[in-house]
Formats: structure tokens, sequence, C-alpha cells
């Protein structure tokens, strides 16, 4: 099958006048959109759109709506200029955790029906029940995919808008790699980055995620709230929760 899990860590550096750095281990589901059915019937521990271990529901990304999320995707490609027909598309998330979801990033995989990647979905979650997508076109390469946009969406009450996202991906196949780099006026403010080994999307391999990285999206919330703690003891600027909602629904990255 297409859709597989990945097992990794995700990383944060931030720079500046207060250096501060974390790294985590944590794992990532992605799903062929084609598949979803399927996987529900032969996996005890996934579901779709029902209470599971993990699950998938999909008012967790897209727009909230009742629509199917490839018909939901392909919309934010058409908003975004993306012309010609579109293949398969994989959403690479995190999954629900015994019902708690939270993905600081989604990203969805848009195919041409030849297999050649189309364009990329950046879906951006905040603690504060936001999400906003900055789509890229995937240009012709044998390296990672280089895109940048400016930063339309709050995220997160220490860092300021005015902001630019510099995106370098990795596409998934045996491994995936996604790093962005934040910047400012005055250079770079901020370097994260997720890697993860592919393996096969299996009972044994949901349940052997289950143990080394137990409760992932609890996980997920509660480092994000820890984190922040640690860096209001460092005297970082709180700037506020902002707005919840993005400007527009979608941006276009250069």
């Amino acid at each position: 099958m297409n859709s597989a899990l990945y097992a990794g860590s995700v990383f944060h550096r931030r720079l500046g006048a207060h250096p501060h750095r974390f790294r985590y281990r944590l794992f990532w589901l992605l799903l062929d959109l084609d598949e979803l059915d399927d996987l529900d019937r032969r996996l005890r521990l996934f579901s779709h759109n029902r209470f599971n271990l993990f699950s998938l529901y999909d008012r967790d990304h897209g727009d909230r709506g009742e629509r199917s999320l490839r018909e939901q995707a392909l919309e934010r490609l058409a908003e975004a200029g993306v012309e010609g027909e579109i293949g398969a598309i994989r959403l690479f998330c995190m999954p629900r955790t015994l019902g708690h979801d939270f993905n600081p990033l989604s990203v969805w995989f848009c195919y041409r029906p030849d297999g050649a990647l189309a364009a990329l979905i950046h879906e951006v979650h905040n603690t504060f029940g936001g999400r906003h997508s900055y789509v890229m076109r995937a240009q012709e390469s044998k390296h990672a995919l280089r895109h940048a946009c400016a930063k339309t969406f709050f995220v997160s009450p220490f860092l300021p808008m005015g902001l630019r996202y510099e995106f370098q991906v990795a596409p998934p196949g045996e491994r995936i790699a996604i790093a962005i780099r934040v910047v400012g006026p005055e250079g770079p403010v901020l370097r994260a980055a997720l890697t993860g080994e592919r393996k096969p999307l299996t009972n044994a391999s949901l349940a052997t995620a289950a143990i080394t990285v137990p409760l992932v999206a609890m996980k997920t919330t509660a480092a994000i709230h820890w984190q922040a703690l640690r860096l209001l003891l460092k005297g970082v600027r709180w700037r506020g929760p902002g707005s919840a909602a993005a400007p527009e629904p979608v941006a276009r990255s250069s």
C-alpha cells in the first residue's frame, strides 16, 4: 500500500538573544486518501472517523466541513492556481490518539496521475484552534524541494508576524525530511526539522509505535506547553494569543 508509518524525531532551535533547543521522538502516518476505507477495515488499531487507539477524523484537517478530504485538497490547489489533473493525495500527519488530536504541521502530498509530485499543502495548526494552508507547486528536482512564503498565520506567542518561512522538503520515500527556517529582517530566528524512516502500516507497527512513543498526540500538546514555560522562564517576550484564524484560507508559496 502507499500508506505507511514514519518513525523519527522533531527538532527545534531558537536563535537570537534567548537561544533554546529541543528534540522529541515522534511518529507520523502517511495516509493515501484512496486507501482510508481499506485501512479502516484491515487495521485493528486504526479507524477512519471512528474512535480507536489511533484514528483519522476528516474534521481534524481541512475546513472542518462535511466534504471529503480529497475534495477539500483539490479546492485548496485551485485557490492557489495549481492546474492540471491530480491523482493520489497522501496526508502526512500524526493520528488522533485515544480521541485526542493535535498536529502542528500536516503536509498533503498531491501527485499527478503518472506519479509525479504536483504540489504540497502545508497545513499549519496552532494551539488556539486555528489552521491555515500554504500551497507549494512542486518543481521537478532530484534533490529536496525548496520554497518560501510570508508568514500570514499566527502560530507561536513567542514569535511576531512579519516573518518568512523557508521550506526544504524531501518527499516521502524510504525516509522523509521537512526542514523549516523562519527568517526575520535581521536573519534567521528559528530552525525546525522533522525526519522519519518508513515502516509498513500494520497492526504490529502501530503497536510498536504506541509502546515506543506512547500517547503521541498528548505528548505533542504537553511538550508545546512545557517548552512555552521554559521560554517564559528565560525571559522571552509573550506576544499574546494573536488571531486564531488566518486572514485568508490559503496562501501560495514562491
